[in-house]
């Protein structure tokens, strides 16, 4: 049998995540990189054949998501020293196709082909068929998109919702805002719902509590939150799931979808029973007429280890 001549990958501003695809789309043979290590995207996919026996040779076709809009040829990543032009990456490895999305376009696109074992669901509701499907996922930024029904395929939205404005429901929330807009003219919900952004709320309550500074690294937070090893990580995760709740409630209204809520990331996951029993479920739904609305819709974590390389795989096509 001939060697994949198809890959695929997953490109942020640390890791590449790079997988060859079998005759079915299904990623094999994933690894991961440090993009520091590489100078180009193009040379680490070729150490990536390199590693798995493959050659720039046999490739013909890739597909990439990139974690940073993609507003034409030049790709150029917020928290990377990489960029690149798709033509010249095309070029270079002697590609016929090479399609490049945003990486949470290529999550909502994994969403229908995710396994049962590969999502799990917290709180109540029921998905309803063909209808609309919200993606969402704090992570080193905050990722937003969603999924429509385009007949009998699925359309994946690309845009900037992580940058929307999020204000917050409790006094302690807003004295939390109070501190973020002192420091940023325009507090979005990346600034809380992301790895910076636990560190973001963190910061703040303890300055609110009049403590002294702590250097905090978003793992800190998470370790010593979920373990109740320090009061300030264990509330600030609390805030966390509540923010999250809110604002994928506000972008489930937006899209009217009915489909679901499916929270990606890098932070969720790992939070483990502590979000399960948050309040997260119940900042979804607390929106005042639409409580009766949102309480119908399921809210789903993501525990596939690589759906974005799923995902974009689905724009090559079948072999």
């Amino acid at each position: 049998m001939a060697p994949p001549t198809r890959l695929v990958g997953d490109i942020g501003g640390t890791n590449a995540r790079l997988a060859l695809l079998d005759h079915n789309r299904v990623p094999i043979d994933p690894a991961t990189y440090q993009c520091s290590d590489f100078p180009s995207l193009a040379d680490a996919i070729e150490a990536y054949l390199r590693a798995t026996g493959g050659s720039a040779e046999t490739l013909r076709a890739a597909a990439i998501a990139v974690a940073t809009p993609v507003l034409g040829d030049r790709i150029k990543f917020t928290n990377s020293s990489w960029s690149f032009s798709i033509k010249g990456v095309k070029s270079s490895l002697g590609l016929d196709t090479l399609n490049v999305v945003n990486d949470f376009t290529a999550l909502a696109l994994s969403v229908p082909h995710l396994g049962e074992h590969e999502r799990y669901q917290v709180g109540r509701g029921t998905p309803q068929p063909r209808r609309a499907i919200a993606v969402i996922g704090p992570g080193t930024g905050l990722g937003v998109s969603g999924l429509v029904p385009c007949g009998e395929h699925w359309s994946a939205l690309q845009g900037e919702g992580g940058h929307v404005t999020l204000t917050g429901s409790t006094e302690r929330e807003r004295a939390v805002h109070a501190v973020l807009a002192s420091r940023w003219s325009h507090v979005s919900a990346e600034r809380f719902l992301s790895g910076p952004g636990l560190v973001n709320i963190a910061t703040a309550l303890r300055e609110i509590d009049g403590l002294d500074p702590m250097h905090y690294a978003p793992a800190d937070i998470t370790r010593l939150g979920t373990s109740g090893a320090d009061p300030i990580c264990a509330e600030t995760l609390q805030h966390f799931c509540r923010l999250l709740g809110a604002c994928a409630g506000n972008l489930v209204l937006s899209l009217g979808a009915e489909g679901g809520c499916y929270i990606g990331g890098g932070i969720v996951p790992r939070l483990g029973p502590l979000f399960d029993q948050s309040e997260f479920r119940d900042a979804f739904e607390t929106k005042g007429r639409m409580q009766h609305y949102l309480k119908n819709i399921p809210t789903y974590v993501i525990r596939s280890p690589y759906p974005a390389l799923l995902g974009v795989a689905q724009t090559l096509g079948s072999d």
